[in-house]
């Protein structure tokens, strides 16, 4: 049974108006449908107050920051709103200790005192709250009363930034909430051992939107059209998930095909030789808007991830968006939950060869021949249904914290 008409408090790591719509926010939208939402935006720090001045976010921000004001942002979704905390003081410089953890402190007794005055405000007796992946502030949940503490993981812990305090705030909340939700099999391996209450709820795809992709009136984008064919594209970031390895021996073996990687690009992971091929194509980062006309011109979509202890955990959302899009998907075999979820639509890759191979059979088959199929899987990864399951987890403990 899914959860109805209770109210529900998400501070988050994810911005409510980023570029691309988060998991953490996509959750709380659905989450809206049947209970009051109350989303607390990743706070800023007065490092980023400096940083952001004048622009778009932080004016959609500004005038609720100060110290006395309610915070609230009103949404176009029913029953969901945006909590803007006041700036906080930048700490993160700070070497893990008992200084850090004193400043910490006086951080999370401000996003505290604002999610007091939304409880205040809001007259909620009752509240669930949910850290969705905001790690770095763990202690958030425990100076509330919620009837139920979770913990969202969206994700393994891999940059130094993020490892530098976030291994020991991590676990705290993962050994203090009552349920963990982890978007990968492999987050609950590791989260398990902290906290036996720990669920899968893999990602999802938006595939409404994808699925104009089928739409016969809607043209190929135009830095798609261009390009020589057949088109091998792929849409998303552009950085160190990626074999460039594998992909160099892939690139090399078919001259004759176009590459396409459509997305923002952290340079610092990629090699001098990926921007000096003539069969590859480097856009840059285009309108998440325009997904459906950029994949339309693919004729087959690709997933290059590298196969190790990151990607393992990884449940991407473009693999079903391709799916939704009707494409046919070749992709490495960097997490094996997948193929769990995606039946035969997917080819799963171990090598350079097996890849190119791969390609070559996708491209020699009919079309339209697998698209039925293709949709069918797309449409049992949807965030309908992700967020019934995640919604049916929290009710479920909900009712077993009660009777207690």
């Amino acid at each position: 049974m899914i959860l109805k008409g209770k109210n529900i408090i998400i501070l988050s790591l994810m911005k409510f108006d980023g570029e691309y719509e988060s998991t953490n926010y996509t959750i709380a939208k659905h989450l809206a449908k049947h209970n009051q939402v109350f989303y607390v935006d990743n706070p800023y720090t007065w490092k980023d107050y400096a940083r952001f001045k004048g622009t778009d976010d932080f004016n959609r921000r500004k005038d609720h920051f100060g110290f006395f004001a309610d915070g609230i942002i009103e949404t176009t979704t029913p029953n969901l709103r945006v909590v803007i905390t006041p700036p906080l003081a930048s700490i993160h410089f700070l070497p893990e200790g008992p200084i850090y953890r004193a400043a910490l402190k006086l951080n999370e007794w401000l996003i505290t005192k604002r999610i007091k005055q939304v409880i205040k405000k809001y007259k909620l007796k009752d509240y669930i709250f949910i850290n969705s992946y905001n790690f770095h502030y763990p202690n958030v949940g425990d100076a509330l009363d919620p009837s139920l503490l979770v913990y969202h993981c969206v994700d393994p812990l891999v940059s130094d930034y993020d490892l530098k305090h976030g291994s020991i705030s991590e676990a705290h909340i993962a050994k203090v909430s009552d349920v963990i939700i982890c978007s990968s099999k492999q987050l609950c391996v590791e989260k398990g051992p902290l906290n036996a209450n720990t669920h899968f709820v893999p990602n999802a795809a938006d595939i409404s939107h994808s699925q104009k992709a089928l739409a016969p009136d809607l043209p190929v984008a135009d830095i798609i059209a261009k390009l020589p064919k057949p088109v091998l594209g792929y849409f998303g970031n552009i950085e160190r998930r990626m074999d460039f390895d594998m992909l160099k021996e892939v690139i090399a073996a078919n001259p004759d095909k176009s590459f396409v990687f459509v997305g923002p690009q952290g340079k610092i992971y990629i090699p001098d030789w990926f921007f000096d091929t003539p069969n590859v194509y480097l856009p840059g980062r285009m309108p998440y808007e325009d997904m459906p006309a950029i994949v339309k011109g693919f004729d087959v979509a690709l997933l290059p991830f590298k196969k190790d202890e990151v990607s393992r955990t990884i449940f991407p959302l473009k693999l079903f968006e391709y799916l939704g899009a009707g494409k046919p998907v070749v992709s490495t075999d960097f997490n094996e939950d997948l193929k769990d979820f995606t039946a035969d639509t997917v080819a799963y890759c171990s090598t350079a060869a097996e890849y190119s191979a791969a390609i070559a059979h996708a491209l020699a088959e009919d079309p339209q021949a697998m698209i039925p199929k293709r949709l069918a899987v797309a449409a049992d990864n949807t965030w309908d249904k992700r967020a019934e399951e995640f919604s049916e987890i929290l009710n479920k403990y909900l009712e077993l914290k009660t009777t207690k």
